[in-house]
């Protein structure tokens, strides 16, 4: 019986050392596929009740030009980073680990990896509301029924994924495709329903929106939980035949997805009045469809739903373990989480996060909206793995070691750096700051496995910044807290 040990050695039951172990690869296609299937999940089959919820046509076109043009150079990022940096994997946590120091690298990765838990938690709450339309006993994806449920899916997915990296992969390729077709099919069908009218009587948006800047603001969180999975190919790196995949392969999936998302809601406001669409049940997208086509439309949407975040689910899971793996073995996390089977894969971490996945889907029973809670939830805690790693890159570009690249090359990484760390810290001061408050309650108890791992391997904890920062962190766990119990903070 064979397991691995942090540096990616086979190693006997006994404990000693054999034969190397080399990551299994994949191949660009299968990289593309985990951006895509990553991005294209559960969130795209609500995006017409959330936008017309907030915004009319005019408002939704302006808030996908500039989340598109944001996470477009934050896709570049990652892309210039995967050529320029190949030995740092999981992306975003090793970036921020290489740019800003440990515990900031620490609050990446575990940020990160409880945003795909959350987010895997949307994807279970978002099956059993579909399928509450036919079985009333599964509620709203809240109920007891709809968790046990969900529980059972969840560890079939723990024991389908134990199985092996590649294997996993390959289905996500084959699950991509599926999932894709219905949304295809919504948006040529919408088209050929399409009515002018109602489009153009959307275009402003209804009485109940505000004004256009409030409708693009409130928009904007809606956009980051889309296109969550940008990073896929980055924090997939070390299964990569080549990094010049990484690049690519994310660039490719990211403008794919995003002609799909805003094709989706545009369409969405030429069948409904605006108002109308807000009110829809959800997934969203099944009531448009339905009222262009008939009953079998959101019949088709249900469908696609399902086969969508299962596909979704399998690659955030991957992704959740690959980087709880790489901060391990850089001795961030404590060593437990350095085994890998004998199939390659993050055993240790895989346990983890469905444990985690599991626990919180006990919680929802208890929310007063779980769909709602676990989607905002999601996107607060990825605002900041993906700020420190465009922060990094601007950082890369601007240092003396660079000065050796050509003059046109590197003013257009520096612009391209500059973008997207001004388009994540916006999003991030335009945060609610209710979840990044709920946020800082998941990360300040978890530096305990950072002070774990540290001490494992006899380093300093903190330096004095990073103690500052983790003040900061354990004063908004506080104060999340303290608003929970006092009830002036809602979750």
């Amino acid at each position: 019986m064979t397991s691995s040990d942090e540096s990616g050695r086979q190693v006997a039951s006994t404990g000693t050392p054999t034969t190397p172990l080399r990551a299994a690869t994949v191949s660009r296609l299968t990289l593309s596929g985990m951006v895509v299937g990553s991005m294209v999940g559960a969130g795209v089959f609500s995006l017409p009740a959330q936008f017309a919820a907030s915004t009319g046509v005019a408002g939704t076109l302006i808030a996908w030009a500039i989340a598109g043009g944001g996470m477009l150079m934050l896709a570049f990022v990652f892309q210039f980073l995967a050529a320029r940096k190949p030995d740092l994997d999981a992306g975003v946590y090793a970036y921020a680990k290489a740019g800003f120091g440990d515990y900031p690298g620490f609050l990446a990765a575990f940020g990160y990896w409880a945003s795909a838990c959350a987010g895997n938690v949307f994807y279970w709450v978002f099956i059993m509301t579909t399928l509450g339309a036919i079985f009333p006993g599964l509620g709203k994806g809240d109920t007891v029924l709809a968790v046990a449920l969900s529980s059972v899916g969840l560890w079939i997915f723990f024991f389908l994924i134990r199985r092996g990296a590649r294997e996993a992969a390959a289905l996500n390729r084959v699950v991509t495709i599926a999932k894709v077709v219905p949304i295809l099919v919504f948006i040529l069908l919408c088209i050929f329903a399409f009515k002018p009218d109602v489009f153009a009587a959307n275009w402003g948006g209804a009485d109940y929106a505000g004004s256009l800047f409030d409708q693009v603001r409130t928009t904007m969180l809606v956009t980051v939980f889309a296109f969550i999975g940008v990073e896929g190919a980055s924090v997939y790196s070390r299964h990569a035949r080549s990094r010049r995949d990484v690049g690519r392969a994310t660039v490719l999936g990211f403008l794919a997805v995003l002609s799909i998302f805003a094709s989706v809601t545009i369409v969405s406001y030429g069948i409904l009045p605006m108002d109308q669409i807000a009110e829809l049940r959800q997934p969203s997208m099944g009531g448009v469809l339905e009222a262009a086509v008939g009953t079998w439309g959101a019949v088709l949407i249900g469908v696609g739903l399902i086969v969508s975040i299962l596909g979704a689910y399998l690659a955030w899971t991957m992704m959740a373990a690959e980087v709880l793996l790489a901060a391990a073995r850089q001795g961030d996390l404590p060593l437990f989480l350095r085994r890998t089977n004998a199939h390659d894969v993050p055993i240790a971490s895989l346990a983890m996060s469905t444990l985690l996945v599991q626990v919180m889907l006990v919680v929802t029973i208890f929310s007063y909206d779980a769909f709602n809670t676990s989607l905002s939830l999601t996107s607060s805690l990825i605002l900041v793995p993906f700020f420190l790693t465009a922060a990094y890159a601007l950082k890369l570009t601007l240092s003396r070691s660079e000065a050796s690249v050509s003059t046109g090359r590197r003013t257009a990484e520096i612009a391209t750096a500059i973008s997207a760390t001004a388009y994540t810290a916006f999003l991030l001061i335009g945060a609610d700051v209710t979840y990044l408050l709920l946020a800082c309650i998941v990360l300040a108890p978890a530096t305990i496995l950072y002070v774990m791992g540290r001490r494992e391997q006899r380093a300093r904890t903190f330096t004095p910044i990073e103690w500052i920062v983790f003040a900061v962190v354990l004063a908004g766990a506080v104060t999340g807290i303290v608003g929970l119990s006092a009830g002036w903070l809602t979750a």
